[in-house]
């Protein structure tokens, strides 16, 4: 039930998206919305500061007609008057949602009666003179102090909304970058989060993915730790387990085919070296009976001891053959190299040419950590593939080993004299399936490319090679040079890791 809740790489990704996307949505539009109240209010600061600039022109020529009485003043004030009535009410209908003071209705029946105290004085002027002195001079000091009454308190109420919007407006700045670095932290919160979901979530499965494949391409077929991520991830390792285990499978029977074909070509060479020991105790036996009545035991002993002989060679040679063809699991344990060499020309000595000479420049003490039976075919398959790249005069193939204790390696070395092998098929030679065995075989003579093929010509032996060197935990690498020759050399490690360590 827990797996089926598990969500799918690309569902992730979407959830992922679709957060990242609220998250800054949101954040976004806060933002947006405060800068439009911001902008709304700077609009309404400028409008009435332009509307208490006017008020303060129409005071300005209130004053001046108090001290001079002239008409002008009068008439300019109570003008100025009016584009104030008509300010406000511009800011009552456009701003009146995002102003501060709710009495602007108040402040404007204010000033519309300031404009009519004013305009009280027009009555006392005809044609811009005065029409009756005596009215005006007893009438003035009630108008007067009601008109300025009237102006003083509409000037202070603007500068104290004048100054609301500003410490207002201030603040709505404050907010508006308080939000920038909220947005700013959030989208770096955001991104951290979504950086750490792809790398936990995409990038992690697809780098042990990418180094497993890259262990499979060097020959490691050991299987990718399991993933516990619940999407497509999780069924591609399962995947790959499965291609990795059959790709095991199939490599041991690659192995154990190419050893039974090295069997059908060895076996000419076997029944020879069978053959003379064979022969050999035919005729000891033979020349026993016919002088069984003779009295020369010394001579019939040596005949006796040499036929043993021969079937300790003869028993050697057969057990050398099953012991190579015998299927088993890698097993690593120490033995002498030189045996292991020794075992192999046993098996290869009757099927080589009477012009091909292997020369064995290996020391009894060398020892290291192998898997015999598989160390055996990679040497059967160089020397076969040395031999065939021989041309019809011969040549020799040799074996040595080195030890490289400072590097904790010892390497195996398997020359021939051959014609070597291109230089752009170098690159190529450890490939499955590479071979040129049709173009040799129809030239009818030895090829300097067959010594990058195996004598049955699959294009298989050296890849197994390659792949048997990477199993012991080494490596296999190949020089050669047209005209002269090829050397293989398998270095492999020395000693087990805990020999090492100890």
């Amino acid at each position: 039930m827990a797996a089926t809740m598990k969500l799918s790489i690309r569902r992730k990704i979407i959830f992922a998206f679709f957060l990242f996307f609220l998250l800054s949505s949101s954040i976004s539009f806060l933002s947006y919305y405060n800068d439009y109240v911001l902008n709304q209010k700077l609009q309404i600061l400028e409008k009435k500061d332009t509307l208490f600039n006017t008020i303060l022109e129409a005071r300005r020529y209130e004053k001046n007609y108090f001290l001079y009485l002239h008409y002008d003043n009068l008439r300019d004030a109570i003008l100025f008057v009016r584009k104030g009535e008509e300010k406000l009410s511009n800011i009552i209908e456009r701003y009146g949602d995002y102003t501060l003071a709710k009495n602007l209705t108040e402040e404007l029946g204010r000033l519309r009666r300031y404009k009519a105290a004013l305009s009280d004085f027009l009555t006392y002027y005809e044609d811009g003179t005065i029409r009756n002195k005596k009215d005006l001079v007893s009438n003035f000091p009630a108008h007067q102090e009601q008109v300025r009454e009237l102006g003083s308190r509409i000037t202070g109420d603007m500068e104290h909304m004048i100054a609301q919007e500003r410490r207002h407006v201030n603040l709505l700045v404050e907010k508006s970058r308080s939000y920038q670095i909220i947005s700013l932290g959030g989208i770096l919160v955001l991104s951290a989060l979504t950086a750490l979901f792809l790398v936990l979530n995409v990038n992690r499965p697809l780098k042990a993915i990418e180094e497993a494949i890259h262990k499979i391409s060097q020959g490691d077929y050991t299987n990718i730790p399991a993933l516990s991520t619940g999407d497509e991830f999780e069924s591609l390792v399962v995947s790959l387990n499965q291609m990795i285990t059959e790709l095991n499978r199939r490599s041991e029977q690659l192995v154990q085919t190419k050893k039974l074909a090295s069997l059908g070509t060895l076996t000419s060479g076997v029944a020879h070296e069978l053959n003379n020991p064979l022969n050999n105790i035919s005729t000891s036996v033979q020349i026993l009976l016919e002088e069984l009545e003779e009295a020369d035991l010394e001579f019939k002993r040596e005949l006796l001891i040499n036929t043993e002989k021969q079937i300790e060679r003869a028993r050697d040679i057969v057990k050398a053959l099953l012991e190579f063809s015998r299927e088993r699991s890698f097993n690593l344990r120490r033995v002498r190299f030189r045996e292991v060499v020794d075992n192999t020309v046993k098996l290869i000595k009757g099927d080589l040419p009477a012009d091909v000479e292997i020369q064995v420049e290996v020391s009894d003490q060398i020892q290291g950590y192998m898997d015999p039976r598989r160390i055996q075919q990679v040497l059967l398959n160089l020397i076969l593939n040395g031999v065939q790249a021989m041309e019809q005069g011969g040549g020799v193939v040799r074996i040595r080993a080195m030890e490289q204790k400072e590097k904790g390696i010892f390497c195996i070395q398997v020359q021939d004299t051959g014609k070597g092998i291109p230089e752009e098929d170098l690159p190529k030679i450890f490939d499955p399936f590479f071979t040129t065995k049709d173009v040799s075989a129809n030239s009818g003579q030895g090829s300097s490319t067959q010594s990058i093929v195996d004598q049955q010509g699959t294009g298989l032996g050296l890849s197994i090679c390659h792949g048997i060197a990477k199993q012991h935990g080494g490596r296999i690498e190949v020089r050669s040079k047209l005209g002269e020759g090829t050397t293989f050399s398998i270095c492999l490690p020395f000693a087990k890791d805990d020999d090492q360590r100890g």
